[in-house]
């Protein structure tokens, strides 16, 4: 089984423009993503020790980020144990997934009023690569891409508040899906889906692509919820 050490010395590499954090933020920020990337899956354990180390810091900034992370709801502090990165719970995430769905419902609807052939060509670039991700099978890069797509949508809302309230819960949801990937069908109907909120998008039906944006989160939120009872099932056989 790998260290913690040895679980972020790639990972760590990756990682950009966390140099202009102060050392309690950069480490907040290296756990959350670590957290949201399976980096450190549901269930790991971690010591302050251990990250103290792997992150090359002292151990009172990484004792302020797990607190911080912790009354986030994605930590736990277990007695002796130290603090436990918290599983995906089913009931969580269908509440996460109803949020999500009306607010980037709005988010489209906002954004389809606003962008142009620049932001839909963005979109569409955003695709493309996910069906190249997909013929290579390559589920990983597909589930950034997706990420990016959503965010981008967002981002074209042009609106600071959505985006801020749509952010709390963007991490646990993009962990899901990662977590939930291999075990899901085929998602060439979500890019389908992707597809139409575009074509609702170029059409300037505002209702029509908050209509298809809802419908495709309630989807992928049923499918998910699947995902993760199967693996749950086979984690308690």
């Amino acid at each position: 089984m790998n260290t913690i050490k040895e679980a972020f010395q790639d990972y760590l590499h990756g990682l950009e423009g966390l140099d202009q954090y102060r050392l309690p933020q950069r480490a907040y920020h290296i756990l959350r993503l670590a957290i949201r990337d399976l980096i450190l899956p549901p269930g790991s354990a971690l010591l302050e020790r251990e990250i103290s180390e792997a992150f090359d810091m002292s151990r009172t900034p990484v004792r302020e980020a797990l607190v911080r992370l912790e009354t986030e709801g994605l930590l736990e502090l277990v007695p002796r144990r130290g603090f436990i990165v918290e599983p995906i719970e089913k009931e969580d995430l269908k509440e996460i997934y109803e949020i999500a769905e009306s607010l980037e419902g709005l988010a489209v609807e906002m954004a389809t009023k606003k962008v142009g052939q620049a932001e839909l060509h963005e979109l569409e670039t955003i695709v493309v690569k996910q069906e190249e991700a997909l013929s290579k099978h390559d589920l990983y890069r597909w589930a950034v891409l997706d990420d990016q797509f959503h965010s981008l949508l967002i981002d074209f809302s042009k609106s600071n508040r959505l985006r801020t309230v749509i952010d709390i819960h963007s991490d646990q949801l993009y962990r899901a899906r990662l977590y939930t990937i291999n075990h899901r069908p085929i998602l060439y109907r979500s890019i389908d889906e992707h597809k139409a909120i575009i074509a609702c998008m170029k059409a300037k039906d505002s209702k029509a692509a908050r209509v298809v944006m809802e419908s495709h989160r309630r989807r992928a939120q049923q499918e998910i919820i699947r995902a993760l009872e199967e693996i749950q099932e086979k984690e308690n056989a």
